[in-house]
């Protein structure tokens, strides 16, 4: 109790508050020119997709979904609070030139890490937030278990993506044919696939998932169970602001140390009582780590009081569409996800 109690003498002292807000901010102001611009706009403008479970706006036009949620979370690490964010769906051809002309801070629209997008284009990446695969979505009329049975198959798409070189490459090593079929607005690859112009459509898993329950029968198609690719999505921004780069990655990364605490939403004020000096540098406890960095000493508190950690907005958000942790477990639970020490 009396750590918990030294915890809220701090976040509730005026004196303390204005301390700390001026110090971030101190911090933050010289830090390039992407904060510069968020600070001064008082706003993050983020670039995302329209994929149910990842990013889509609710019946009121709120935008909900995974990726949503760490950008909420990374207003909570700029601002304090996860509303000062300014989602805006954007096409696979349209969101790295706007991430490059300055139209957005962030991309968190599930963007693949290659090399040409960070030596060619000078983007940088934050942590992998979801390990995903290019995957095939087909009619189950056709008969086919693998995608090695497409052969002669026409299958659609998305211009402006890895995808077009991915499923040409496999095609090329299995020796097999088909017939591509280029589609630029994702929201035509349903009518495509419906009214049987193509055979098949292909894009990273996470987009065919919801792209089946949006289908009027979606028990008529199957993913197929290969992966044509890697595909790790993270957050894409603008080469230049080191200061931004690394609160993208702490803000993923705390989610994730969180979940490997056992640290939830629901129980993140019983961890306030701790003896453990790593939990309490991480929420704050301790104050002096988080000064020491410019940063506000419950931001990692008040992301995980408010978004939850790595597993609840998972759970939020892609559990309903019958997705598995799989590759996204906690590296403890056999998966890739891995938080560097919070020290």
């Amino acid at each position: 109790m009396i750590a918990q109690r030294s915890f809220r003498r701090i976040i509730q002292s005026a004196a303390a508050a204005a301390f700390l807000a001026t110090t971030m901010l101190s911090g933050l102001a010289h830090a390039g020119p992407t904060l510069d611009k968020i600070n001064q706009r008082g706003t993050i403008k983020v670039g995302v997709g329209t994929t149910p479970g990842f990013f889509a706006p609710d019946s009121n036009g709120k935008w909900q979904g995974f990726f949503i949620d760490f950008g909420r979370a990374l207003s909570i690490a700029v601002f304090g609070t996860p509303d000062k964010v300014e989602f805006t769906s954007s096409s696979p051809q349209q969101r790295l030139p706007a991430l490059q002309s300055g139209e957005f801070d962030i991309l968190l629209s599930g963007v693949t890490v290659t090399t040409t997008r960070a030596f060619k284009l000078g983007f940088h990446f934050g942590p992998t937030v979801f390990y995903d695969g290019q995957g095939i979505l087909v009619r189950k009329d056709l008969g086919v278990t693998k995608a090695a049975d497409l052969d002669g198959a026409t299958i659609g798409a998305q211009s402006g993506t890895t995808g077009e070189l991915n499923v040409a490459d496999f095609f090329r090593k299995t020796g097999k044919t088909f017939t591509p079929v280029t589609i630029e607005d994702t929201g035509q690859f349903i009518d495509a696939l419906e009214s049987g112009r193509v055979d098949a459509i292909t894009q990273d898993s996470s987009d065919l998932v919801g792209k089946r329950t949006q289908l009027k029968k979606p028990d008529d198609y199957v993913l197929l169970p290969e992966r044509l690719s890697k595909e790790p999505l993270a957050p894409a921004i603008a080469g230049g602001d080191d200061r931004w780069l690394e609160l993208v990655n702490w803000t993923v990364n705390a989610t994730i140390q969180a979940e490997e605490w056992g640290i939830t939403s629901a129980n993140v004020d019983e961890f306030l009582e701790t003896d453990d000096p790593a939990i309490q540098r991480f929420l704050g406890v301790d104050p002096s780590f988080a000064n020491e960095l410019g940063l506000d000493p419950k931001w990692a508190y008040t992301i995980i009081k408010t978004v939850g950690n790595y597993g609840e907005i998972f759970d939020r958000n892609l559990k309903p569409l019958g997705w598995d942790r799989g590759y996204n477990s906690l590296w403890t639970n056999g998966g890739l996800l891995y938080s560097p020490p919070f020290r």
